[in-house]
């Protein structure tokens, strides 16, 4: 999931820090009505940014965090594993190779009173199809064919293909949040403000005030029936900062009693010696990387002198220049490792192919080799490189991690790079567009299998026309046949082994084309004051951060 990941200011840019601190610390509301000092329960401060709070509407971390407290999921992640059991169903099971048949648990109620039946559950799995947002995730459901709700508790995914090993995991996904169909439309995306005044929430918490940018009120949701249990607040606000060394000042002076995403590396390393709160890690799949632009990047499909050879020639000539090492040492202080494929370490199948193919062959960078993959491709002259990249979704350190990528290209005398920035609420949508010839993403993902690093991205999605769209979810036009057929292969192989190969080798085959360029990799952290309980335990390996498991 686009990062979340998800996910310092400049007044040029967007809001000063000093006028958003003084919106947050002060109170966040509009008029003053609401102080941190009339706050009930746990607060909870980040930097995240939210997309929509409409699950076919957004595919970042921000927005999913919001989601897994108030939309129950079909099957979801207990706390402390990474493997999903049933959540608000009873039972989850494929009934033929190309059926997976869920039971949903009787009696279920949204918060505003409506029923919650297995129609509600097709109509969220039929909209998400329909709707097909550029920056929704109907990218995952790229395998589900339909969805029949042949009695009000049970319902039957028709998948393509079958088998689909990564299925239950994708119904714990940021497509599979269950909404009202008395709320939602079929066939947009439905406001925020709707949303909200609908009350179509049936997870642990409801939202009771949403002031965008600002704060989130949850009020625990005693009609939840599903795995994860009652919460252990009875109450929860998220605080909204748009800089990150205002949410550092904020969980030392207790005015949050916990801060998650985004600190940077100089804070955290602060915070760690500060005795009145504590620094928490957990594992991490999150990930940092530079997208091309088949089209539009110099040499692609849609330029005025178009040609593949050269444009892969770029691709692979940046990835020898870039020094993966120095932007994790000199900006991310090593809470960011060196990362060299699409799946980061730690996942079954992950290998390290652009460690070898490109610059020194050990991870490191080389001058001479760009120089020369420049040239055996008739490229002379400096390459134009317009990079974008935005300053308020993937932390501060953003500014200082692309200038020193922009500091790296250029230093080999290869290139000429033009560094953009853009705010993220911008940037989310033009980058669809075809806006940006390179541009920075961030990925937290979705489920803990290395799957969810490469049919998002690799494999065609479905467009609201009911066409697949190349690209996946970065929409970047880039497609190959070989490793679209062995994404659809490793998804449905059920010898792990097999499998195992079949992940391997989509990495090589990636890594030689360079749809995207793996840069780093980061893990989960939080930090709380001495009082707060609950943070370790929600900090695990399905990498979502629940509310309900904190208490003070």
């Amino acid at each position: 999931m686009n990062s979340k990941s998800s996910l310092g200011r400049r007044a040029a840019i967007g809001v000063g820090g000093a006028v958003a601190a003084a919106l947050v610390l002060a109170g966040c509301a509009s008029g003053g009505s609401t102080t941190t000092d009339s706050l009930d329960g746990v607060i909870v401060g980040t930097s995240d940014v939210i997309t929509s709070l409409d699950p076919a509407g957004s595919y970042d971390n921000g927005s999913f965090a919001v989601m897994n407290q108030v939309y129950p999921f079909l099957l979801n992640t207990p706390y402390g594993s990474p493997d999903v059991k049933p959540d608000i169903a009873t039972s989850a099971s494929f009934t033929a190779p190309t059926e997976y048949t869920v039971k949903l648990k009787s009696g279920l109620k949204f918060a505003n009173g409506d029923d919650l039946t297995s129609s509600d559950v097709k109509f969220t799995f039929d909209r998400q199809l329909a709707i097909a947002d550029a920056n929704g995730p109907s990218s995952l459901l790229s395998n589900l064919k339909s969805t029949a709700a042949p009695d009000p508790t049970t319902v039957v995914f028709t998948l393509k293909t079958a088998n689909d090993q990564t299925w239950p995991q994708v119904l714990s996904s940021p497509a599979g949040p269950i909404v009202d169909e008395q709320v939602f439309s079929a066939t947009k995306v439905t406001s925020d403000a709707a949303i909200v005044k609908g009350e179509g929430f049936a997870g642990q918490y409801s939202i009771t005030q949403y002031k965008p940018k600002e704060l989130i009120q949850y009020k625990a949701f005693d009609g939840y029936k599903g795995l994860l249990g009652t919460p252990k607040s009875k109450s929860v606000t998220a605080q909204y900062f748009t800089d990150e060394t205002d949410l550092k000042l904020a969980v030392q002076k207790g005015d949050v009693d916990v801060a998650y995403r985004s600190l940077s590396p100089t804070d955290l390393a602060s915070l760690k010696k500060d005795s009145n709160v504590t620094v928490h890690n957990g594992p991490g799949g999150e990930i940092r990387y530079i997208v091309f632009n088949f089209d539009t990047m110099p040499y692609g499909a849609k330029t005025a002198d178009a040609d593949a050879a050269k444009a892969l020639a770029v691709r692979k000539a940046v990835a020898d220049s870039v020094d993966r090492q120095a932007l994790s040492e000199d900006v991310y202080k090593g809470s960011y490792t060196p990362l060299y494929s699409p799946v980061p370490d730690g996942l079954t199948g992950a290998i390290t192919p652009f460690k070898t193919l490109y610059g020194d062959g050990d991870g490191g960078p080389d001058a001479d080799k760009a120089k020369s993959t420049l040239k055996d491709a008739g490229i002379s002259g400096k390459v134009t490189l317009n990079l974008q990249y935005t300053p308020d979704h993937y932390g501060a350190s953003s500014d200082d991690e692309y200038a020193l990528i922009k500091s790296q290209l250029e230093e080999t005398g290869l290139f000429t790079v033009n560094l953009q920035s853009t705010l993220y609420d911008t940037y989310s949508t033009q980058r669809t567009k075809d806006a940006y010839p390179l541009y920075q993403l961030g990925w937290f993902p979705d489920y803990s299998d290395a799957d969810n690093y490469l049919t998002p991205f690799f494999l065609p999605s479905p467009g609201s026309d009911g066409k697949d769209v190349p690209g996946g979810f970065l929409l970047n036009h880039y497609s190959d046949s070989k490793v679209n057929s062995l994404i659809e292969a490793q998804r449905s192989e059920t010898d792990k082994a097999t499998r195992t190969k079949d992940i391997q080798e989509i990495q090589t085959l990636e890594a030689g084309d360079i749809s995207t360029l793996p840069l780093l990799q980061g893990a989960q952290v939080a930090v709380s004051g001495k009082d707060v309980k609950g943070v370790d335990d929600t900090l695990d390996a399905s990498f979502k951060f629940r509310y309900a498991a904190l208490s003070k």
